[in-house]
């Protein structure tokens, strides 16, 4: 159990380092995509928070804060790409000036952090259904923060701003799937996790 909580913890410490990152370079280069991007681990950063404090406050995963943490995930990805892609679309019928070569070095960076944070939880994710679903999530960021670093080649190569919010749209439209996808896959998991915990055998 110390173990993991380590673990949770190293991996909270690097997806902070993500959301900062991202986002403050993301508005000095006008890149939507990289926002894009640190919101999604933002979303992330709220759900490690609440797995971290659960392995912290009590001998093991109180069931609450893992509900928390799952609602989080979810709900706050779902709203916050929605709102998003509603100011992708308005910068697509408005290009604004993008500095390319930010977002794809940042983009780089953050697609080598995020596999440190999927490495990291990947031993907690055996014993935890609700560490999985953020280890799930952070795997698939690995892919999903390169996609600012097409863009930014894009229009450093071009000139054309246009490839930055076509970029976030895409970031966003897959984050808004892939949730409503793991959403429905879920079924009982994403509010009552001590269900698959303890048909897993690994109840506490």
């Amino acid at each position: 159990m110390a173990h993991h909580r380590k673990l949770v913890g190293l991996a909270l410490a690097l997806n902070t380092g993500i959301v900062v990152v991202e986002a403050a370079a993301g508005f000095q280069a006008g890149s939507l995509s990289l926002v894009m991007d640190a919101v999604h681990n933002l979303s992330d950063e709220l759900a490690l928070i609440f797995l971290f404090l659960s392995y912290v406050v009590s001998s093991g995963p109180s069931r609450n804060m893992l509900r928390t943490a799952n609602l989080l995930n979810s709900a706050g990805l779902i709203a916050m790409s929605a709102l998003l892609l509603w100011y992708a679309g308005s910068r697509i019928l408005d290009p604004q000036p993008v500095l390319g070569w930010v977002p794809a070095i940042v983009g780089l960076a953050a697609a080598a952090a995020n596999w440190g944070v999927a490495r990291c939880l990947l031993a907690p994710s055996r014993d935890n259904p609700a560490v999985r679903l953020a280890w799930l999530h952070n795997r698939g960021d690995v892919v999903v923060s390169l996609v600012p670093v097409v863009a930014g080649v894009l229009v450093s190569v071009s000139g054309q701003p246009l490839f930055d919010p076509l970029a976030a749209a895409l970031v966003g439209s897959w984050i808004l799937v892939s949730t409503l996808r793991e959403i429905a896959g879920s079924h009982d998991e994403l509010l009552w996790p001590e269900k698959l915990v303890c048909c897993h055998g690994h109840g506490r």
